[in-house]
């Protein structure tokens, strides 16, 4: 009996992976924008926020990153996470579908544990703090050189945003900030190339 070896799935072709990329983010960033119009208009959303060490809390863990504290808060980080989430995404949409729910469950139990109490936290700082993580570090986790430099120019041009992980302003989650770094390089390692298909 001969066995013939089976074929290897060809992976998409650059231009589809861009266009999957760019669409994915846009669609993303509209359904911020479409759900904070829908919170300011209703205040139906504001449940959603995550408040600390209540159990029954646990379920907004997820929904917390895709809600604001106004349409300001909202704006400053839509333009970050366009940018590194469509980098990210050009890798493959399913291991940037892992990696971003990575992020937002090592961040969003990092403020559950760690928040102050009676406070409400809400926003994707966290995702854009752990994707910027996530492409500093899976250059050196996959040893692909491209995306070392790619992560190299991540770190120079947004490496400012590391200040937010220190406690300097109550208003700001720091902790979300912190804990959505710490989940980005996790998913690095976790989901480097090999380990699972794009």
């Amino acid at each position: 009996m001969t066995y013939l070896p089976q074929a290897q799935p060809r992976p998409p072709a650059r231009g589809a992976r861009v266009r999957a990329a760019a669409g994915l983010m846009l669609l993303w960033a509209a359904l911020l924008w479409v759900l904070e119009a829908v919170d300011s208009a209703t205040g139906a959303l504001h449940t959603f926020g995550l408040s600390p060490r209540s159990l029954p809390e646990l379920r907004d863990v997820i929904p917390m990153a895709f809600l604001h504290h106004g349409f300001d808060h909202l704006a400053s980080n839509t333009l970050p996470l366009l940018v590194l989430g469509f980098i990210a995404a050009l890798g493959g949409i399913r291991r940037f579908a892992a990696v971003v729910l990575t992020i937002m469950l090592v961040g969003g139990l990092g403020v559950w544990l760690t928040a102050p109490a009676y406070s409400v936290t809400a926003g994707a700082s966290g995702v854009v703090f752990g994707l910027f993580g996530y492409l500093v570090v899976r250059g050196f986790v996959d040893r692909r050189p491209w995306d070392v430099v790619t992560g190299l120019v991540v770190a120079v041009v947004y490496g400012s945003i590391l200040w937010g992980v220190l406690p300097t302003n109550p208003a700001v989650s720091w902790q979300g900030h912190l804990f959505g770094l710490v989940g980005g390089v996790l998913a690095a390692f976790w989901f480097r190339r090999g380990r699972m298909p794009a």
